[in-house]
């Protein structure tokens, strides 16, 4: 399994308009082999931060998501982000919690 998790910085006054900006880009993910969870949400506490959280199968599933991606242009009236930090995470293993 691999996950990405990232934070994007925006301007509060957009946040809103950022994350719906996304929602077929988050359907569209969710509908990929391999894709286990994909997410852009609101931070509760910080106006100006757009939380990002995906699960994959597989690092082959992620790369054919990236991919598939990368091609795409951004449309004319996305709002970018101020600034993004994402990172990938490799998962040896996991556990149930409750």
């Amino acid at each position: 399994m691999v996950i990405v998790g990232g934070a994007f910085d925006v301007d509060p006054r957009q946040r809103d308009a950022f994350i719906e900006g996304r929602h077929d880009a988050m359907r569209r993910s969710r509908a990929e082999e391999g894709c286990l969870e994909y997410t852009m949400s609101a931070d509760p506490l910080d106006s100006g931060r757009v939380l990002l959280y995906e699960r994959w199968a597989s690092q082959e599933a992620l790369d054919a998501h990236l991919s598939a991606m990368a091609p795409a242009a951004p449309s004319e009236n996305a709002i970018a982000p101020l600034a993004a930090s994402i990172t990938i995470y490799t998962v040896s293993g996991e556990r149930r919690l409750v």
